[in-house]
């Protein structure tokens, strides 16, 4: 049941692709608690995707934006100014690796691929909170929030580069998240949830495979995009005012359990 926690409260949602994408669970959480927001994708993701149906069940305004080009980024933020004033929360949903698409494997690496990674999935949030900040657009005690995955601090072998491009969003993360709170009482964040049942999840090799097994490690199970959604919800809200730059992991328990049960018995001789 709603309760309206985030009532008067205006932000951008970033990658929003279709209704199995985190991006629009938090879309539709943070219109029943009362948000009102701006949905951006890339021009070519807003005519895959199916995002006006998100919209029209928002009110929400649509509004291309390709991370990659500044003058996009700016021309998004100065429209949700001037629609509602300085910001309190902007959600960062954004990652790609060509290298994935392709299935190169990780010791051949096509670099020019590499950098197009880094550039849409980690250097985006920089370019986004260095365009908020430049432009004052983020209100006090706002909140900046992107969404990561445990391979920046382990191997998993099928992720490929989008390991360091999460390393670096985390790293973007703690170091504007310093100079965010000191200057402007804004706080950032990430989040590292459970492998999920996404479109862009999905593509990764291995995936249905690795997410039973990452559901058998974590005591309470993987975590849904619906229960990451209600994550981000809480760290949009004035409930969590002094927690900045942090790398929360969100993945019922897997970051911390070394061995389950459940896995155990895979491989135990009856």
């Amino acid at each position: 049941m709603a309760t309206r926690l985030l009532e008067g409260k205006k932000g951008i949602i970033f990658g929003a692709l279709d209704s199995k994408s985190i991006a629009w669970k938090v879309a539709e959480l943070c219109h029943a608690e009362g948000a009102e927001f701006i949905l951006t994708n890339a021009p070519i993701a807003l005519r895959m995707g199916t995002i006006n149906e998100l919209a029209e069940k928002t009110g929400a305004e649509v509004v291309a934006c390709d991370v990659t080009v500044e003058a996009d980024l700016n021309n998004l933020i100065d429209i949700a100014t001037a629609k509602y004033g300085k910001l309190d929360f902007v959600l960062h949903s954004i990652g790609m690796s060509l290298n994935v698409r392709k299935k190169n494997p990780y010791t051949d690496l096509n670099y020019d691929f590499m950098h197009k990674t880094f550039d849409v999935s980690a250097m985006s949030f920089h370019r986004l909170m260095q365009a908020l900040w430049k432009k004052d657009a983020m209100k006090e005690w706002g909140s900046i929030l992107a969404l990561t995955y445990i391979a920046a601090q382990r191997v998993f072998p099928d992720y490929n580069e989008m390991a360091e491009s999460k390393a670096l969003l985390e790293s973007f993360a703690r170091s504007f998240g310093y100079h965010f709170g000191k200057a402007k009482n804004v706080r950032v964040n990430t989040i590292s949830q459970s492998p999920t049942m996404t479109t862009a999840g999905s593509g990764v090799g291995g995936f249905d495979a690795f997410y039973e097994y990452a559901n058998k490690i974590s005591p309470l199970g993987n975590a849904s995009a619906e229960d990451c959604a209600k994550y981000c919800l809480s760290l949009f809200s004035d409930y969590t005012r002094m927690v900045t730059m942090q790398n929360l992991f969100h993945d019922g328990g897997f970051s911390y359990t070394g061995i389950s049960d459940d896995v155990m018995d895979m491989f135990r001789t009856k």
